[in-house]
C-alpha cells in the first residue's frame, strides 16, 4: 500500500469515524456540564445559606452527585468511543467483570472504604462543614465522598481518612452545638450567689447584639457537681447554633472572670495540706521554718 492510499484511508476514517468520535467527545463533555449545572442550581434552590445546616447537606450531595455525575458519563462515552474504534465491546466487558472480581478479592479494603462511605452518606452522619472526631483524628470537614473524609484540623494539617476505618462518628456541630462549663470557686464562696453571677452573665451575653441570635437557649445550671481538692464545682452549659459553641464559650469566661473579680469571689489555686504525723504517744514533731537569702561572697 502506497502512502498516497494511506493518507486516503485516513481520511476516510476521520470523515467518518473520526468525525463520530469527536462528535461524541464533545456531546459528552457539553452533557456533564449541563449536568452538573443543572444539579448545581436544583440543590442550590433548596440548600439555601440562610439554614446552615440545610446548607452544608446540599454542599455534601452536590460533591457527591457531581463526582457520580463524571464518572456515569464518560463510562458511557469510553464504550461508545471504543465501538466507533472498532473493539469489540462484548469480551472486553466480560473480561472487566473477571477482573473486577479478582481486583474485588485483592482490594477488600476499597470495598469496605465504599460500602461505609455509602452508609455514612445515607445515614447524614457527616457533612462538609461539620466539626468531627473520627478514627482518633478531629478537624473541620471539608470533603467527603465514597471512599474517604477529608478534616482540616485547628492547626490547619490536613487528615485523609479512610470510610472504611471509621467506626465510630462524633458530630460536634449536628442542628446545634453545647458548651460545658466546670465553674470550679473556693470552698468559702455561697455557691447561690455563684450561680446568680452566672445567670447574669448569661442574660448580658445573650443581650449583646453579637451574640443574641447564636446563644439558643439560657444558660442551663445543672448544680454543685463534685468537691474538688481546693475547688467546688458548679456544672452548666449553654446551647448555641452549630459550630458556634467555641466562641461563646471564651467570651463567656472573660466576661464572668471579670464578674468574679468585681464581687471577690475567688477562683482558687491548688492547695495543699502538710500533716506531720504522730508518734504513739500522741505527740508530733516540731516543724521548723526557716527563710532567708542566700548571699554571695566574693
Amino acid at each position: 500500500m502506497n502512502i498516497q492510499a494511506y493518507l486516503e484511508e485516513i481520511g476516510a476514517w476521520a470523515l467518518t469515524s473520526g468525525l463520530q468520535i469527536l462528535l461524541v467527545i464533545v456531546v459528552m463533555l457539553i452533557a456533564s456540564r449541563v449536568i452538573h449545572i443543572a444539579v448545581n442550581r436544583a440543590i442550590g434552590r433548596v440548600g439555601g445559606k440562610d439554614d446552615p445546616e440545610v446548607y452544608k447537606r446540599a454542599e455534601t450531595l452536590r460533591s457527591i452527585i457531581n463526582s457520580l455525575v463524571s464518572v456515569v458519563v464518560f463510562g458511557i462515552g469510553l464504550v461508545i468511543v471504543l465501538g466507533q474504534l472498532g473493539i469489540a465491546i462484548g469480551p472486553i466487558l466480560a473480561a472487566a467483570g473477571v477482573l473486577g472480581l479478582a481486583v474485588g478479592f485483592g482490594a477488600q479494603s476499597l470495598v469496605q472504604d465504599i460500602i461505609s462511605g455509602f452508609f455514612i452518606l445515607l445515614d447524614d452522619q457527616i457533612r462538609v462543614g461539620d466539626v468531627v472526631e473520627i478514627a482518633g483524628r478531629g478537624g473541620l470537614v471539608e470533603k467527603v465522598n465514597l471512599r474517604m473524609v477529608t478534616l482540616r484540623d485547628l492547626a490547619g494539617n490536613v487528615h485523609f481518612v479512610r470510610n472504611g476505618s471509621i467506626s465510630t462518628v462524633t458530630n460536634m456541630t449536628k442542628e446545634y452545638s453545647r458548651y460545658v462549663f466546670d465553674i470550679g470557686v473556693a470552698y468559702r464562696e455561697d455557691v447561690d450567689e455563684v450561680i446568680a453571677v452566672i445567670r447574669a452573665v448569661d442574660e448580658e451575653l445573650r443581650a449583646d447584639p453579637a451574640f443574641a441570635e447564636t446563644i439558643l437557649e439560657p444558660i442551663e445550671i445543672l448544680g454543685l457537681d463534685r468537691f474538688a481538692d481546693s475547688a467546688v464545682i458548679i456544672r452548666a452549659r449553654t446551647k448555641t447554633k452549630p459550630i458556634m459553641q467555641w466562641s461563646v464559650g471564651r467570651e463567656f469566661n472573660r466576661r464572668l472572670k471579670k464578674a468574679f473579680d468585681q464581687r471577690n469571689i475567688e477562683i482558687p489555686f491548688p492547695h495543699r495540706t502538710l500533716y506531720m504525723g504522730q508518734d504513739k504517744q500522741g505527740s508530733s514533731p516540731v516543724l521548723r521554718i526557716r527563710g532567708g537569702r542566700d548571699r554571695l561572697e566574693s
